[in-house]
Formats: C-alpha cells, structure tokens, sequence
C-alpha cells in the first residue's frame, strides 16, 4: 500500500463532544466520521483495522468448530411476539412497518430469528449440537449514544448460537467457546479478564463477561490477584464476616444531627469511622415497603437485590411513600420501631454482625447511636448478600482479598437453556424418536467495539499505540526526501518490495510532506513499526528503525534491514 494510493484523513483536533480518548483518536486519525447521533462512516482506515479484528473472530470461531452463516437485519415482529419480548425488550428496539403496515424491527439480536431457524431445518439428535454464527450490524436505540464507536446506536456485532440435546452438551459447548474467547482476545494483543456475569435481559442459567481492562470502563470487575478468580461486581460475592458479632457496650442513645443527611456527614459530626453507620434504604416490591440495611460505606447491589425472593422489580420508594411508611423526611431514617407486620427489614450480612452502630432515629434532625441487635430492635427478618464488593474483602474462593479494576466489555457468553427454544417450540426427536426441547447457548462480541477498547487500552500524547494484530499496517516505511534524491526513492521502493515479498503489511509514505508531519501522522494512526530512509542514512549504509513504543530510533544496516525488520515484526506477531 502507498500513501498516495489510499485516503488519509488526519487532523490536529477532535470535536469537543468527544470525550473518550479512543472517540477523540478516533476521529483525528479519520478512522470514522460522524454521520449522525451514534451513526458512523468506517473510513478506509478504520475499515482495515476492523477487518483485522473480523478475521481472527472468524478464523477462531471456524477453529472452534462454529458455522457462518447471515441472517436478515431486519426482523418481522411474529417471532418476536412468540417469546413475548415485542412488548417488553424496551424502547432499545426500533420498530418499523413495511409499506403494507406490518411491524419489524432492526434486529438488536438475534435469538428469535436463529431458533426460528433451527426449529424448522433441526429434526434429530444427529444433527446436534450445531453452533451457528454470523458477523453483522445490529441496532439498539440507545437514548444517550456517546464516546464514539463505544456505544453507538449501529455496530458490528459477532453472535454465535448453540442447540444441543441436554445441559451436558451446552457445557461442553459453553467450555470450548470460553476458550475459544479467550484465544481471541490473546490474540487481538489486549489485556482482559473474564469474569463471572449477570445474565440480564438475555437470560439463561450462567454467563461469562470477557472485559478489556482500562481505567475509562464503564464496568468494575472484582478479581483476586492470587488466583484465578473474577467476577463482574454485580455478580462478585461478598463474603459474610468470619467473627462473631460483638457484645454491646454503648447505651442506645438519640444525637442531634441537624443538616446531617447522609452517613459521611453523620460520621464526621460524630467523630466517627464512617465502618460504624448504618444506611436504609426504602424499596416496593408487590405493594410492600422493605428496607434494606447497608454499612455507610458501602453501596447497594441493585442485581443481588432484585434477586431476593419478594423483591423481583422492585424499586425505589417514592418520598411520599417514605413520609407516609416513618412520619420522617428521607436522611433520618433507620431500622427502630418499625411495625413490623407491614415493613420487611433486610440486612446486609456486615450489618447483621455490627454492634453499637449508628442509625437515623426516624426523627427529623436526629440519628441514634449504641445501637444493638437484640436489644434496641428485633433481629433482621432476612439476612443477605446485598452490597457491592470493595477491595480487601476476602475473595470467594478462598484464596486471598479481592482487588477492583475498570473494564469495557466487548464479549459475552451464555447458558441459555431454553427460554427461546421453548417459547419458540423447537424440539428435535431423541435416540428413543421422543420429541424433546433443544438446549441452547449464545455467544456475542462487539467487533467493532473492540476496536475502541483497544485504542482505550493503548494511547498516549501522540496518538494510537495499537496492538500489531490490529494496526492499519504493520510498518510504514518514511523515506526523507522522496521527490528530490533519486537513491532515497530507489532504496525505498526496494524495501518496500522485498517487505511486500516477505508477507509484511507495510504501507509507504510516499508524499511530498516534511518529516515531522510524516511521523505524526503514522504516530496518530499508531503504525507498530517505522523505517526511516535518508540520504545522510544511505551515505552511511543504513536506515533507521523505531518501534511506536520507542522512545529512540536504532540505526540498522541497510543489507541487513529486510532480515531484521521480519524477525521484529514475527516477533511481535500472536499465534495462539
């Protein structure tokens, strides 16, 4: 590839609504540009890293023994409305109708239409299990599309489905496709974890979340450094504490506590460790007010806590029902004297073992100090795992505290069971010719979102900083003088060629520019590897070498350039 043959469109500033640095990278290196709210043009420079990425998803996927196959992006609502997911899925959905008013949507996912699928060309346990897979646009109508291709409204999405006979036959599946991701990931040439996850809207019985670890994601991930184990905070378990609660020694007793709302201020005023509070939290689940009990320095795991029996959908208590349920304005509340019959009380499994703690008085402008299970207030009707990890808790596994870290997750597996497979009624006839419901997995990656995960995870002042894999070009040859000195051009055009000869994806800047606005732009779209060609080099037999990670240029001889730039780009080749 030459310069002067593509369409490079670089530029020194990035809009100001761009405030991710892969968003703002990614349109000053006119990787894309903007078309509209969450739409955007893959530009010929982004498109090739794109397909970078596409093509080691398709070589593992093909690997790991998955079929491709493209089904429509555009979906009828039937299929939908069989799940029952047409009027529930949300406004995500963008729902259309044809000229004759029949409803379809642009498919966000694809769970209806692949089981649709199966359920009419599947017929017998020899044809199973089978895990199809395709690489397509989706569209979710997100309500605030923001940091570029992160979270934009259309994007290119890899989602694979599995049908098996059984459970047994999904988690063979479910394994091969774990390590399938994991190989993926290795050889994109990012940093990530996989982590035990929710399974959210898509449901099914378990899931893995596979996260690039930067300090810009939007998810924390709880993972113990001295073992395997990591999970998404939603889904990491917080361990009950090993002591025994302690004795009481302080006598219950009302502070006065004026424009103290919150538990950091309660515990400032009084002098305190913010570890001895108590918030409540007032939530309606089935027309019934609960209160949840968190220590004050800890938040409340909304995921865990809709998991609860009773507490399904619940939600936040309004003020007025809060007023209605205390007599007390919110900021004052607390676990005292509540009826009981009419109030379930959960607590934390830390706020079940505390002792002399501080609560709101349900008084306004008062909270209570010494306050002890037993005797102050009856025990908690339910005791549970209800708040987020933070660091040092002990790990679940046994093997040590847990530390948190950022990620931004770009794959997801799950166990899926058959909630589609049964709403749809897709069976298959068994070795006996007995009619039985296909089980079912299903496996996504936001392809193009990796693209900017990766440049999250890799950048710095002047630019992109990509992984080989994925970098537009692997190396980019710069020759200084290009239009003027007949030698620097012939060096360089030969170099080009025997790179070329050599299977190295080497582009050549070819354009009449100053050096520095060379070096900057192939910085900007972050070009793993440079060789400088000059007459001051030449006239001394060499060239000069820079990695993007460089902090200097290392002087090469030129007979030797094509034998050492090949074993710096192999080196720095992944094969898993």
């Amino acid at each position: 590839m030459r310069i002067s043959q593509f369409f490079l469109s670089t530029s020194k500033e990035a809009p100001a609504e761009a405030e991710l640095a892969s968003h703002r990278l990614m349109l000053r290196a006119g990787l894309i540009k903007r078309l509209g709210s969450g739409l955007y043009t893959w530009m010929p420079l982004g498109l090739r890293v794109l397909r970078k990425v596409e093509a080691i998803v398709r070589e593992e996927m093909n690997r790991a023994g998955a079929i491709e196959l493209l089904m429509p992006a555009v979906q009828p609502a039937e299929l939908w409305q069989e799940t029952g997911r047409w009027a529930v899925f949300g406004p995500q959905m963008l729902k259309i109708k044809d000229r004759h008013q029949r409803d379809f949507c642009f498919g966000p996912t694809h769970e209806e239409v692949i089981t649709d699928l199966a359920r009419k060309e599947i017929r017998s346990y020899k044809q199973l299990p089978v895990n199809f897979y395709q690489v397509q646009t989706k569209f979710r109508d997100e309500i605030r599309p923001r940091f570029g291709v992160m979270r934009a409204r259309e994007f290119l999405m890899k989602d694979a489905y599995s049908f098996h006979p059984n459970e047994d036959s999904l988690d063979a599946t479910y394994q091969v496709m774990y390590a399938t991701y994991s190989r993926i990931f290795t050889r994109l040439g990012l940093k990530f974890r996989a982590v035990a996850a929710d399974t959210g809207a898509i449901g099914g019985s378990g899931s893995h979340e596979f996260h690039v670890l930067a300090d810009s994601g939007e998810d924390a991930i709880a993972f113990c450094p001295a073992s395997d184990y990591a999970a998404n905070v939603e889904m990491a378990a917080a361990l009950a504490p090993a002591v025994a609660r302690p004795a009481a020694t302080e006598t219950r007793r009302d502070v006065d506590t004026p424009k103290q709302t919150t538990c950091e201020d309660v515990a400032a005023l009084l002098g305190i460790a913010l570890q001895r509070t108590v918030k409540l939290i007032a939530v309606m689940a089935a027309d019934k007010l609960h209160v949840l009990l968190i220590r004050g320095d800890h938040t409340l795991n909304e995921v865990k806590t809709g998991k609860i029996e009773g507490l399904v959908d619940f939600r936040f208590a309004t003020d007025e029902e809060i007023r209605a349920a205390f007599a007390c304005p919110p900021g004052f509340l607390g676990p005292l004297d509540l009826d009981r019959n009419r109030i379930r009380v959960i607590a934390d499994h830390t706020v079940a073992a505390m002792a002399d703690f501080v609560c709101g008085a349900n008084k306004p402008k008062l909270h209570t100090a010494g306050v002890n299970w037993g005797r102050d207030l009856p025990e908690p009707d339910l005791v549970a795992d209800i708040r987020n990890v933070i660091e040092g808790d002990p790990s679940p596994d046994g093997s040590g505290s847990l530390d948190l870290c950022r990620g931004i997750e770009v794959g997801h597996i799950f166990k899926l069971g058959t909630k589609y497979s049964e709403a749809l009624d897709a069976k298959f006839l068994d070795e006996n010719g007995k009619s039985q419901i296909m089980v079912m997995g299903c496996y996504g990656i936001g392809v193009s979102r990796i693209v900017g995960a990766a440049i999250e995870q890799g950048n710095d002042e002047r630019g992109i900083v990509f992984p080989q894999s994925i970098a537009p070009f692997e190396l980019v040859i710069v020759p200084l003088g290009l239009k003027r000195s007949e030698e620097v051009r012939v060096a360089a055009e030969a170099l080009y060629n025997e790179l070329m000869a050599a299977g190295i994806d080497v582009v050549l800047d070819d354009r009449d520019e100053r050096p520095g606005v060379m070096f900057a732009d192939m910085e900007l779209i972050g070009v793993p590897h440079r060789v400088v060609v000059s007459d001051r080099g030449l006239k001394e037999g060499m060239l000069e070498y820079q990695a993007r990670t460089d902090a200097a240029g290392t002087k090469i001889a030129q007979s030797e350039a094509v034998q050492f730039i090949r074993e710096r780009v192999t080196t720095c080749r992944i094969a898993v």
